[in-house]
């Protein structure tokens, strides 16, 4: 195979019609659909992992609205360079073409100064932005540009997505088609692709690349037979990234400090964004500690800002003593399973009413209609505490918060006991 274009690029859709995938936005009558073919797109955000086609989607808005297309990567470019391309558009303005779209891939790791940059062309209508993520915009995106954009979550690719993109990859791909590929078994290549289309072909192109002959059977060994032998440490770019943090987080979870260090040293030497690591171990001393230990989060935070402030090479030593701590510390899920629990139960119940005792009480007339009325104030009381209903009359008795067996949690639980009784004995 003589091509030095890859795969993925080769295969990629110059079309909606062509585009597999995000049907929720893109198909038929979907919102964005709507959108592009109405001809009017206001500046757009894309969310997703990496290889389920945010890139291609910009470059089909474009050249379906017959827009310029400028595109810029958040890794290699600065305010200098958005600044230039801002000005390519202006002077665009004075022949009454319509305004060019701007993309940014990564756009989360634009810095405050350079996203500040992108706010006025945006808000004049210079550029319509498309910016690629795949970080919480809510995290990464600066206020005002995050409002004057529209968010869109694309999705992992499903299995048939997925396998749609083989047969295409074998039955029209230039070079691959003079080839007889036979894909005999699916499940390793969709497992190592996670759901990515760009990884699928890449994995399809190393193992067809790896065979002789005009005949490839492709079967589940040899792709995982492969991919050992050829494994990369950390693709920064995104390939790996959702893997190894995936395997970050969870040896953190299962308490072994040596596996924790080992894929945290994995990140680092790949050169992942020290922020992205460290609001992980935020979210994880929450999530997964939590009230075993309260001590978690206040670590991980103080990690978050002397990392962020400190950076590499020794920022990695303040990531290390966190990963170790939180690894050795108790583990409880309850504040986790107590939100989502809550959450469910007001899904599934609505908006109850507040009892009145416990209403707000501003004015004569709300005093009249019984609100704040019978309220016991907690410090007037021995021990600080006096029994009452503070949840709706239709869901009193449930039980949102369990404490788990740990030392901490334990005590908790002594404490909640003595002081409601029964409620707390389970």
């Amino acid at each position: 195979m003589a091509n030095l274009i890859p795969l993925a690029e080769r295969l990629r859709p110059k079309t909606l019609d062509d585009y597999i995938g995000q049907e929720h936005l893109v198909g038929k009558g979907a919102v964005l659909r709507k959108m592009i073919e109405s001809g009017n797109i206001s500046s757009i955000l894309l969310w997703g992992p990496p290889g389920v086609g945010k890139t291609t989607l910009a470059k089909i808005i474009a050249n379906t609205l017959d827009r310029p297309f400028y595109t810029l990567s958040a890794i290699n470019s600065g305010v200098k360079d958005v600044r230039e391309v801002i000005e390519k558009a202006r002077k665009l303005q004075f022949f009454n073409n319509p305004n060019p779209i701007l993309f940014i891939d990564e756009i989360h790791r634009f810095s405050k100064s350079q996203q500040d940059s992108l706010l006025g062309a945006v808000e004049q209508g210079i550029v319509t932005l498309i910016g690629a993520t795949t970080e919480n915009p809510s995290f990464e995106v600066i206020s005002p540009l995050l409002s004057r954009c529209q968010v869109y979550v694309l999705k992992h690719l499903e299995k048939d997505g997925l396998l749609k993109i083989l047969e295409l990859a074998t039955k029209k791909d230039t070079d691959l088609k003079q080839q007889e590929i036979l894909i005999d078994e699916y499940e390793s290549l969709l497992r190592f692709s996670g759901g990515d289309a760009r990884k699928l072909l890449n994995i399809l192109e190393l193992v067809v690349l790896a065979e002789e002959g005009t005949k490839i059977v492709i079967t589940n060994e040899k792709v995982t037979e492969r991919l050992q032998s050829n494994q990369a440490t950390y693709d920064k770019n995104g390939e790996m990234h959702y893997d190894i943090i995936s395997a970050f987080i969870k040896s953190i979870r299962g308490s072994d400090p040596d596996a924790a260090v080992y894929w945290l040293a994995r990140m680092i030497e790949g050169g992942e964004d020290v922020k992205f690591i460290a609001r992980r171990l935020l979210i994880l001393a929450s999530e997964d500690i939590g009230l075993a230990n309260p001590n978690a989060l206040l670590l991980a935070q103080s990690t978050f800002d002397a990392a962020h402030q400190i950076g590499y090479p020794e920022s990695r030593i303040i990531l290390s003593e966190c990963t170790i701590y939180l690894a050795t510390s108790p583990k409880s899920n309850s504040a986790y399973e107590a939100i989502n629990t809550a959450q469910e139960l007001v899904k599934r119940t609505g908006n109850l009413p507040v009892p009145l005792h416990i209403r707000n009480a501003p004015t004569k007339l709300m005093k009249e209609l019984g609100y704040g009325k019978d309220y016991k104030y907690s410090h007037a009381y021995k021990g600080n505490f006096a029994e009452q209903d503070f949840l709706p009359e239709k869901i009193k008795t449930e039980r949102l918060y369990k404490p788990q067996n740990n030392a901490s949690e334990l005590k908790i639980k002594e404490r909640l006991k003595a002081w409601w009784g029964k409620r707390f004995d389970k």
